[in-house]
């Protein structure tokens, strides 16, 4: 398929998964743009309608039909013996599918329903069971617990913005929550998850054991995508400063895991090579929890890889739309109803639109240390981001790019001397408290910068709630830009930043 057809085809279908996410049109959305496309086509026989015209109209409608098809088929239903239970106190039987989310308040993981008070169940349905501070139960177990059986509901948040919690959940496979839930019984699970988990578990633990917190918090997050809180005030800290993203798994996490290990073994076949990257790359986002940032990000470094290996071009936005592409067509709600899938595909995009472009511009900040690519980069994904950013949160954070800039340099390093510290820790116990030095000076400069940026005054503008359709002509400005940028100003394609660097 022509880049052209690749483009429309996943833009006709992320359209289709888009409207069947809104309004419940299914098979009579479907059949009318199967029966537009024919009639495209129709005319195109007929001479009535350009050939290039038709083709691209049929491919962006039979893609649409085919995304109200697979949206359709992908809505999550509760099972009727346990939505029969809701408002009700249930006894759950069934396998833990998550990692423990273990948190200050609560202990959250996901349990794939087997039996409901003794009765067995059709359609395996996913609960978020809150458990107390500190059990234990993990991916893989068999659990019996025992709690109140409720609907998520959608709440407002400190902005004044309604978070679709049923949505976000869905997006997740999951439809109901067991509130107030006790652990009854736990017997020990198996399998390959579980085998990755305890070593995701494993090396949370020795950075906990050799590095104080929020440290431990930071290192847990940008390594093993920890999503166990560091604090409010440090929360609080990091989101003023638009540095959020550092403290949990993203795209650009992934990147340096991959460079790293090419660059490992760069002495090797590239056969090898790229074999043990891809192989570190998959099990990597398999242990941190297949979040939507990783997975995106592992799969357009995979395609750099396979690309560098065949001795194809690397073309960075084929790749993102294929990967979009292909990770909506697995789970239709990341699209809409997942906002750290959305942002990142939006960040880089932003990188592939606008980074180049915005380095060559930049002509008075000095190439000196990779400065100004972290600026253009920076600038970059804050302004493809930022609209749906203001939309989701109502912040706006000033002091946005210098904390960037300065901070994220330090994430590799960062990343590098946190896992040299925790397997020092594992290793060798306390006699490795030397080497953690160094991971504990990076994670602590990451931290001064979020916590001097967050206390300037004005630091961040909270705005009011607007309504999602400003996003409409907000992101077709930005499209406009990026057209212009690329086509009237005759600027070469540009190179996306994070994804894999990689050179025979």
């Amino acid at each position: 398929m022509s880049a052209r057809g690749l483009y429309l085809a996943v833009a006709g279908f992320l359209a289709g998964v888009c409207a069947r996410s809104f309004f419940p049109v299914g098979l009579p959305l479907a059949a009318w743009c199967a029966l537009l496309a024919l009639a495209v086509l129709v005319l195109m026989q007929l001479g009535a309608v350009r050939r290039a015209v038709a083709s691209a109209m049929a491919i962006s409608m039979i893609a649409c039909a085919l995304g109200v098809l697979r949206m359709d088929r992908a809505i999550v239903m509760a099972d009727p013996v346990l939505a029969a239970r809701v408002g009700s106190e249930a006894l759950i039987e069934g396998v833990v599918v998550s990692d423990t989310d273990a948190r200050d308040a609560a202990t959250r993981v996901t349990v794939r329903a087997v039996r409901v008070d003794g009765t067995q169940t059709s359609l395996g349905t996913n609960l978020l069971v809150v458990l107390p501070p500190f059990s234990k139960a993990g991916i893989g177990d068999h659990v019996q617990v025992v709690g109140m059986l409720a609907r998520p509901e959608r709440f407002d948040t400190e902005t004044g913005r309604t978070f679709d919690y049923p949505g976000y959940l869905a997006a997740r496979r999951t439809v109901l929550v067991l509130e107030r839930a006790q652990l009854q019984h736990v017997e020990e699970g198996g399998g390959f998850r579980r085998a990755l988990s305890d070593v995701r578990s494993a090396y949370i633990a020795g950075t906990q054991a050799i590095l104080p917190e929020p440290h431990a918090g930071l290192a847990s997050g940008i390594i093993a995508g920890d999503t166990r809180s560091v604090g409010a005030e440090v929360s609080d800290q990091f989101a003023l400063a638009s540095l959020t993203h550092m403290l949990v798994l993203s795209g650009y996490n992934i990147t340096v895991v991959t460079v790293g290990v090419l660059w490992i073994f760069s002495r090797f076949h590239p056969a090898v090579r790229v074999g043990f990257a891809s192989g570190t790359v998959t099990l990597f986002v398999l242990a941190a929890g297949l979040s939507g940032s990783a997975v995106r990000a592992a799969i357009m470094a995979l395609i750099g890889m396979l690309a560098t290996f065949t001795r194809r071009q690397f073309i960075a936005a084929r790749s993102l739309a294929l990967a979009s592409g292909v990770m909506v067509a697995w789970n239709p709600y990341l699209l809409v109803f997942d906002p750290g899938f959305q942002l990142s595909v939006l960040a880089t995009a932003g990188l592939i639109a606008f980074a180049d472009p915005l380095a060559r511009a930049l002509k008075v900040v000095p190439t000196t240390g990779s400065l100004r690519e972290v600026v253009a980069t920076t600038i970059a994904a804050q302004v493809s981001v930022l609209p749906l950013l203001l939309w989701q949160s109502g912040t706006l954070s000033i002091v946005a790019l210098p904390a960037n800039v300065l901070a994220l340099p330090a994430v590799p390093w960062a990343m590098l001397a946190s896992f040299v510290a925790s397997l020092a820790s594992l290793v060798l116990g306390d006699i490795a408290i030397p080497l953690a030095l160094p991971g504990y000076l990076l994670l602590s400069y990451i931290l001064g910068v979020a916590k001097v940026f967050s206390a300037i005054p004005g630091a961040a503008v909270a705005l009011p709630p607007f309504s999602a359709a400003l996003l409409v002509p907000a992101y077709a400005l930005i499209g406009l830009l990026a057209y212009y940028v690329h086509t009237k100003a005759a600027v070469p394609k540009g190179r996306l930043p994070d994804a894999p660097r990689v050179r025979d």
